[in-house]
């Protein structure tokens, strides 16, 4: 009596990018405390317009220009940007100053009470 070999079958290996990118996809992206990173706390937020997705910011310490990287944490909020618009009583302004009440165009929700630091 003969014994037959078993036939293994081999698996195709997946090109080194495809296992990358399926890495990340899994990888827990931790949020950025801002302790952590020893930010200046510029502002907080007073009020936020969901249609317009703007915010209304009550600058506490220094001021704030156009292009400046923002950070902007509270209880359920966690992200970063670049401020893109600000106006003062419906003006278009470049800088925000210390103890002025302007609007921020923002990219996502924001609460009442969330800090604004600068990056």
């Amino acid at each position: 009596m003969v014994k037959k070999r078993k036939r293994t079958v081999r698996k195709a290996v997946k090109p080194a990018k495809a296992r990358v990118k399926k890495a990340a996809k899994s990888a827990k992206i931790k949020p950025v405390k801002a302790a952590e990173l020893k930010l200046e706390k510029i502002g907080e937020v007073t009020h936020y317009f969901p249609r317009v997705k703007a915010a209304a910011v009550k600058l506490i310490k220094s001021g704030m220009t156009v292009g400046d990287n923002i950070y902007i944490k509270g209880h359920t909020t966690d992200f970063k940007e670049k401020v893109r618009s600000m106006q003062l009583d419906h003006v278009p302004i470049d800088k925000g100053r210390k103890a002025q009440e302007i609007g921020l165009l923002v990219k996502s929700r924001v609460r009442i009470g969330d800090s604004i630091y600068k990056v």
